[in-house]
C-alpha cells in the first residue's frame, strides 16, 4: 500500500439521501448511489443508483431532496433487496465522499455487514487545498465540473444521490491533481491527507442541501 499510486487502488464514490437527521436512530435511507473508479476516472459504466423504499411514510421537509416523495418511494426496493449490489462495489474498496462519514454512519447502521477498507473525504482535501466554499456544489463550479458532471448523471439533479456522487467522482481527481501537480500521489499519500477513520464522526455539520 505504501508505494501505490492512488489511482492503482480500488475506490467507489458514494452518496445517500437519508430522510434526516432529526429522525435520528429511525433515520432512513431514500436513495444511495455508487461510482467505481478506474484509474482514478469515475467508472460510469459500473455506476449504480436506486431509490429505497424506507417501509413507512416520510414527512415532507424542506431539506428532503428534490423529487424524493411517498408515491415515488413506494415502488422502490427495500434497502435489504439491494445489499448484495451494494456488498459487491464497497467490500474491499475505499469509500469516497464528501463529508463522507455522514452517509457512512448511516449506511453502516442500517447494513451492518458492509466492509469497506477505509474512508477519504474530499472535504478533507478541499481544506487541506485552503478552498474558502466547501460545499459540494460551490467546489463542482469552482472547478468547471457543472457541465459534465450533469452530463454524465442524466436523469439526476443536484442533491440526489447519483448527481453527487459523480460529483464526488470527478471531484476527487482534480483536487488531487492540485494539491499534487508534480506526480500522482501513493494511497498512503492521499490517506494520510484526506483519510477519515470508519468510526469518526463527521468534520462539519453539513447545510441542509450540502
Amino acid at each position: 500500500m505504501a508505494s501505490q499510486l492512488w489511482h492503482q487502488a480500488p475506490i467507489v464514490a458514494l452518496d445517500l439521501e437519508g430522510s434526516g437527521a432529526q429522525d435520528h436512530d429511525a433515520e432512513a435511507i431514500l436513495e444511495i448511489a455508487a461510482v467505481p473508479l478506474t484509474g482514478g476516472q469515475p467508472d460510469l459504466v459500473r455506476a449504480f443508483t436506486s431509490l429505497i423504499n424506507p417501509g413507512r411514510k416520510i414527512p415532507h421537509h424542506p431539506w428532503l431532496s428534490p423529487g424524493l416523495t411517498n408515491a415515488v418511494l413506494a415502488t422502490a426496493p427495500p434497502l435489504g433487496h439491494i445489499e448484495a449490489q451494494l456488498a459487491e462495489l464497497i467490500d474491499g474498496r475505499w469509500l469516497v465522499g464528501h463529508n463522507v462519514n455522514v452517509d457512512w454512519r448511516l449506511l453502516s447502521r442500517r447494513l451492518p455487514a458492509l466492509r469497506p477498507v477505509g474512508l477519504i473525504d474530499t472535504l478533507v482535501l478541499a481544506r487541506a487545498l485552503g478552498q474558502p466554499k466547501r460545499s459540494l456544489a460551490a467546489l463542482v463550479e469552482q472547478m468547471d465540473l457543472t457541465g459534465l458532471v450533469t452530463a454524465s448523471a442524466p436523469g439526476s439533479q443536484p442533491h440526489r444521490a447519483l448527481w453527487d456522487t459523480v460529483a464526488v467522482a470527478c471531484l476527487l481527481p482534480r483536487l488531487v491533481n492540485r494539491l499534487w501537480p508534480d506526480k500522482p500521489p501513493t494511497l498512503e499519500s492521499l490517506r494520510l491527507t484526506a483519510g477519515v477513520p470508519l468510526g469518526s464522526e463527521p468534520t462539519e455539520q453539513p447545510g441542509l442541501f450540502e
